[in-house]
């Protein structure tokens, strides 16, 4: 085989030269991956299995993790053929057995002058990406010719423009215009690492439905490495982005703008776990550290911790102040797992039960009580829940978590949201959001709630600010909020410039169509902001709603789009609670002045909190000399704008 060349598709495979080629351009391949692509290409379709691929790349090899190192190896394989692990045209994954080359390939030996073929060349042994290679220990030089051992070599062709030079200590390879290659590897010291991101851990189960439990370890990694660690680390939002993509780590480094990059998976089968990580320095792709950990289930929810800890000192970039350990019910932990895994998924009504279920299982779970407050806050805030009933119990959670762990910014923040939207309280509320963001200054959602503060309390550009910085943070949450920050602030051009610019790569955001309806909207811009609405309902799923819009408008215009959305509430409000604040705005689009004046009533009667930023929408304007709407605006204390 080591004289052979294989040919598929575009690509041409050297196993002599230990080179892929594709349209006769190199394809860089690293060396394990590259010895795994010659195995499979050389079984002629059959399966290969991974304990047989285990024992031919590493051999005797001392290696902390064979499983994970499989899965880097085949990863990189996808990348530098461009393959689809869902629709595969080369590697398949046989589940549970191993992997299996598609493609049909041509096999021919190698001219005169190839390796193998006759001519002249030395050959070094390779060096480079070994999964699992603690790159602070150092590198040896490649042992140059004579007599193997089994170790496999690399042709190195003078003819290419390639010249390896090898001394004690630390192996450079230049190409032949005296460039420094990709690999500059110095005995005893580990690359500098200052900043990572913790890219989602494969789940290994063969169960989608354990995709919770590896998110939500990816998370709490994610959140014990900024406690634990002076890195920084990016959001858990802007990683997730990646999750089941395959590309280059550093292309995906290069784009979050950081230096390191933590990988793994993890699998959970009935009461064992079983989790792999690894960390990469990315400007070199090359491996810093990696280790692999087998836990009892009910041991799993200290592993982010235990790894956290164990990365910040291996980069040498250990917190003052590490985080505290505090006991968690394992069935509590795996519920608020669940929870947040829902709650990301915009499904908040089904993560409340999650949430609920993990302080029912452990009273004193400071992230149940949490979770729980959360779920009062976007409820109501959403509508869905009634003001009345929820925000008292919103207030009660979000103290019952602070006092349980007054360490815990989630804690702070909920506190931050219940006083904000039931107590009225600006001052105690962004007391509340300040000491979340002293706990963790990356906290990019206390920023943005400190935004929401500042824009009630018409500090506009303040809120702008703050905002700003919350998408500095965390660039992919929220990608509609520094457009609604600017719409609240009555600056509409720059409003429809920045959803614009974001829908540039996401046109199918509903969010940020809703940005662009309610900004065209408050501009007057009506046959704009009918569009967006229909756009919106559509990309929603709500294909009657949309059908009914364009309709409307097109049997009445604008106003006749204003009326079948009061239709459309009144309806709904038959069976479920809608919010009299939403009502009240339509009828302020209509110019009713008694219903408007009405329902903001009842809201502040309610203490909805869509009434926070009642000043900020032009619509109301005209009620700006009633006593009955300067009622409310004084009794909320917000200072008036008229």
């Amino acid at each position: 085989m080591a004289a052979t060349v294989f040919e598929f598709g575009d690509f041409r495979l050297d196993c002599g030269r230990f080179e892929l080629q594709r349209k006769g351009r190199s394809v860089r391949l690293e060396r394990k991956p590259m010895e795994l692509l010659i195995l499979l290409v050389g079984r002629d379709g059959r399966l290969v299995t991974r304990s047989e691929i285990a024992q031919h790349l590493w051999e005797s090899e001392v290696f902390v993790d064979t499983e994970h190192g499989i899965n880097t190896a085949i990863r990189k394989i996808r990348q530098a053929l461009e393959d689809d692990p869902e629709q595969p045209r080369f590697v398949q994954t046989v589940t549970g057995q191993g992997y299996r080359f598609l493609a049909s390939a041509m096999r021919r030996e190698p001219l005169v002058g190839e390796a193998g073929g006759g001519g002249d060349a030395s050959t070094v042994e390779a060096v480079g990406d070994r999964p699992g290679q603690d790159v602070g220990g150092g590198v040896g030089a490649g042992s140059v010719s004579g007599s193997g051992s089994g170790k496999r070599r690399v042709a190195i062709w003078v003819g290419l423009g390639v010249v390896a030079a090898v001394a004690i200590g630390v192996v450079v390879v230049m190409d032949g215009h005296g460039a420094l290659g990709n690999r500059l590897l110095h005995r005893g010291g580990a690359p500098v690492i200052h900043s990572l991101a913790v890219l989602p851990l494969d789940n290994l189960s063969g169960d989608a439905g354990q995709d919770y439990f590896a998110d939500g370890m990816t998370d709490e990694l994610i959140t014990m490495l900024v406690k634990d660690s002076t890195l920084r680390v990016t959001s858990r939002t802007s990683v997730m982005q990646y999750k089941g993509v395959h590309r280059p780590l550093p292309e995906i480094a290069r784009e979050l703008g950081v230096d390191g990059i933590l990988e793994g998976s993890i699998a959970r089968d009935g009461d064992h776990v079983h989790m792999t990580i690894q960390l990469i320095h990315a400007p070199t792709d090359t491996h810093v550290w990696a280790e692999s950990y087998d836990r009892d289930v009910r041991d799993a929810v200290a592993l982010p911790g235990e790894a956290a800890e164990t990365i910040a000192k291996r980069v040498n970039r250990v917190a003052a102040q590490p985080a505290v350990a505090r006991y968690v019910n394992p069935a509590a932990h795996d519920a608020y797992l669940h929870g947040r895994y829902l709650w990301f998924a915009s499904n908040n009504e089904k993560a409340g039960e999650y949430f609920r279920k993990a302080t029912e299982l452990q009273p004193d779970y400071a992230q149940g009580w949490s979770g729980l407050s959360v779920y009062y806050g976007a409820g109501t805030i959403d509508g869905d829940l009634n003001p009345e009933d929820s925000l008292a119990l919103q207030q009660s959670t979000a103290l019952k978590a602070e006092q349980l762990d007054p360490s815990l910014p989630e804690a702070h923040l909920a506190m931050c949201a219940a006083i904000l939207e039931g107590r009225w309280d600006w001052a105690r509320a962004d007391a509340e959001c300040k000491r979340a963001i002293e706990l963790d200054p990356g906290f990019a959602e206390a920023y943005h709630f400190r935004s929401k503060i500042f824009a009630a309390l018409n500090r506009h550009e303040e809120a702008i600010e703050a905002q700003k910085k919350a998408t500095e943070l965390d660039p992919f949450a929220r990608t509609w909020a520094l457009a609604y920050s600017y719409e609240l602030a009555r600056q509409y051009d720059a409003a429809l410039a920045e959803a614009r610019r974001h829908l540039e790569s996401t046109p199918n955001d509903a969010l940020l169509r809703w940005i662009l309806y309610d900004t065209y909207r408050c501009k007057g811009m009506e046959k704009e902001a009918t569009d967006e609405l229909e756009t919106m309902l559509s990309l929603m799923g709500k294909k009657e709603q949309a059908e009914s819009v364009r309709e409307a408008y097109r049997r009445g215009g604008y106003k006749a789009v204003v009326l079948e959305q009061v239709r459309e509430l009144k309806s709904k409000s038959v069976a479920a609670y809608v919010s009299p604040v939403a009502l009240a705005g339509l009828y302020a689009q209509l110019g009713r002045r008694e219903e408007t004046l009405s329902f903001l009533e009842q809201g502040y009667r309610q203490r909805s909190p869509l009434l926070l930023w009642v000043q900020c929408d032009p619509a109301y304007d005209f009620l700006h000399g009633e006593e009955r709407y300067r009622a409310v605006i004084k009794g909320m204390g917000l200072p008036p704008t008229y």
